[in-house]
Order: C-alpha cells, then structure tokens, then sequence
C-alpha cells in the first residue's frame, strides 16, 4: 500500500524509510522519529466539506462563476477589478465566508499532528480557514494566499471589524475604510479579507518560513495540485532521505521521485483513515473529527451518510415541486393574458368588419401568437436568464472550492 506510481524502481532501497508504504510511514511515526512534520495543503483537502476547489473543469470555481458575468472567471480576484467593481466578490464571499463548512477528517488529522507535539508548521493554499476550525492554533498556520481570518483597507491597509465585514457578506454589500487620515478626512478605501489577490505579494509570513521544510523529518503533501509557485517549490525544500508522503488524486511535482517518497493516491479523506490507522490512531482520530459536527448532525459516518442523501432527496423533492408550481403560475397568466389580448384583437376585428367588409384576421392571430412567444418575459421582466451548465458553489473559495489555489 502507497507508493503507487513512484518513478523510482521497486528495488531501489530507501535511505530512511522501512519501505515506501504507509505502513513504514506510520511505524517511522510511532517509533519517534518524525518529530518536526510540515504539512502542504490545498483545496482537494476541503472539496469533501462542500467547497470546489479552483480549476476543475466543469465543477471547479471558476468554471461557476459564468453567473457574475464577469469578463474572465480570475477577475473575481483580480485587484484591479475588485477597484472597479467589488460587489461580484462580496456576492461570491457570501458563499465562500467561515461559518458554514464543516472541517473534513483530514482537517482533524492536521491538528491531532498538532496535539501529538509533532506539527512543526502547516502551509496551506486554502482561504477557507477549516484548519483553524479544526483546531489547528494561528501560530503553527502559514496562509500562503491568504484566507477570510482578517480583513483590512486596500488603501490605506488598515484593519476593519470582523463584525462589520460579517454583516457586509451578509448583505452582500460592500464594506469602506472606518480609518482616518492625520488631517481626520477618511479614508473611505475598499474593504476586502486578507486574500491574496493577483498582482498581490504573498504575506511576509509565508517567506519568513519557507526555509522549514529543510528542517523537517517529515513532509506531508495533501490535496493539491502543486502548479501555482512559490508555493509549489516547498517540497523541494526538504533534504535527500526526508519521507515525503503525497496524499492526493494523482501524483504531482515530481513527488515519487526520491528514494523515501511514499505516494498515497486516491481521495484525501480516506487515505487520511489509512495513514491514522498506520500510525495506531484512527479511533482517537474519529473521535476528534466527531467533535467537529453540528450539534444536530448525526455523529456516526453511517448515520451521516444515510441521512446525507435523505436531505439530498428531499431537496431534489422541494426543489421539482417548487419548478412546477412555478411553471404552473406562469401558464395560467400567459392563458389569462392570451385570451384578454386575442379576445380584444378579434372585437376590434369584428368591429372592423361591421364598418369596413372583409378584413383579413390574420394579423391579430398572428400577433396573439407573438405575445405568447414573449409573454414568459413579458410578466416577469425581472426573471434571471439561467444557464443549465452553471452549477451552485455548494465553495466556493467558494470550496470555493475550491479551494486548487487561487
């Protein structure tokens, strides 16, 4: 088990691993020699709690941000455009904001690191701050792109109340600069959380701290696709005979490449279990992952699942009957307004004939059918145009998802 796909030969010996498997991962763990683990995250840690990562064709944010009409889908976090015209980011941030995900198991397995003693720091690409919800402490988190925690003025970098920019997302609305100058004129700037934007410097902490991989006797690599530098050099950081072990869909950034490289291919969440397992800790794992769940939500993966899809079902159930009534609504005004509109037409025809002759009753029968073609538009003017290949953000970020990086 692990190493699959590894570009180096199966005969080929490890420096410091047993084997490339997770079980020698997790004996290399308990035996007390991983003391320092760095771990590297992006957004196919967090897709599971309902975010969509980035760049997934078809599911990934980007690929559902048709709906904003913006004139590309990176403008949403293109500082430039957010000048311009922030409110397609606010409408989006309300999908995105802390608060409404729940962490994944594999968030958990990052603070049980933590709470082992053996967490040296945790890089992540993700803005959506599940990492903090698990419980992993602000000081051992490097923010490599930002993420919701803080919000401050693009102008004059001042600080805004999180309160403030809760009811701002909250109301999709645009939140400005509470600061003032020397002179006491405000500022008035936009307002936006700490993510970095494009065009935007990676935080300072993200540099201070790159050299860490170096130091470490373990690196784990987890749901990314590591192709967005400086980030993606990270691993490289780490010495020849450090065990990198890549927990992902499929292999990326030459990881599989040095003698000690574990590869763990397939969902996060379930190679997480495998990895815990392997290291003696998968119940104390659940158990910290349980602690994460709604008070309402059942605490049991089973009862979860199970009732998982019910809601999923009678959401599709709510949202058929919704459609129809709805469809239903419209025909009988179109009915209504049709017969109104063609019983006038045929009355001025007949009103025609009496003083005229012979008029020709094509052109009211016609114009009837006109109006039935536009009437759908014509009594709901303010009805949005959908497009059925543009999919709810379930992330956004948001997942939003997204969320690989931005």
């Amino acid at each position: 088990m692990g190493n699959e796909q590894s570009a180096i030969d199966e005969n080929t010996p490890t420096q410091t691993l047993d084997s490339r498997t997770v079980e020698a991962v997790g004996k290399y763990i308990k035996d007390g020699r991983a003391k320092r683990i760095v771990v590297m995250t992006g957004a196919g840690i967090s897709t599971s709690a309902g975010i969509p990562d980035f760049r997934s064709p078809g599911t990934g944010l980007y690929a559902n941000l048709q709906r904003l009409k913006l004139p590309y889908a990176e403008a949403v976090f293109t500082l430039d455009y957010f000048r311009n015209n922030p409110l397609p980011f606010y409408i989006l941030a309300q999908e995105l904001y802390p608060g409404q995900f729940r962490p994944t198991i594999t968030h958990a397995f990052i603070n049980l690191l933590n709470e082992k003693g053996i967490l040296l720091k945790l890089f992540t690409q993700n803005i959506d701050c599940l990492e903090r919800e698990a419980g992993v402490p602000d000081d051992k988190i490097i923010e490599a792109h930002g993420s919701f925690a803080n919000q401050s003025c693009i102008d004059c970098k001042g600080s805004f109340p999180k309160d403030l920019m809760l009811k701002a997302i909250n109301e999709k609305s645009v939140p400005h600069c509470l600061h003032k100058s020397p002179s006491g004129e405000p500022c008035d700037g936009l307002v936006k959380p700490n993510i970095v934007f494009f065009g935007e410097q990676l935080p300072g902490a993200f540099f201070d701290n790159r050299d860490l991989p170096s130091t470490a006797d373990l690196i784990i690599v987890m749901g990314t696709s590591l192709s967005v530098a400086p980030f993606s050099q990270l691993p490289s950081f780490a010495h020849d005979g450090t065990p990198r072990v890549l927990i992902n869909s499929e292999a990326v950034g030459g990881l599989g490449s040095r003698t000690d490289d574990v590869l763990m291919l397939g969902d996060c969440d379930g190679q997480v279990r495998k990895l815990a397992e392997a290291c003696g800790w998968l119940e104390e794992l659940e158990a910290m992952w349980a602690m994460t769940a709604p008070e309402k939500q059942p605490k049991s993966d089973k009862e979860k699942a199970k009732k998982s899809r019910d809601e999923q079902l009678q959401d599709e159930v709510n949202k058929l009957a919704q459609e129809i009534e709805e469809n239903f609504r419209l025909e009988q005004a179109q009915y209504e307004w049709l017969d109104k509109h063609t019983d006038n037409k045929f009355a001025k025809v007949q009103e025609a004939d009496t003083s005229e002759g012979d008029t020709d009753i094509a052109t009211p029968i016609e114009e009837a059918h006109e109006a039935n073609a536009g009437s759908s538009s014509a009594l709901n003017p303010d009805a949005k145009k959908t497009d059925p290949s543009v999919g709810g953000l379930e992330h956004v970020f948001p997942h939003f998802a997204s969320k690989s990086s931005l």
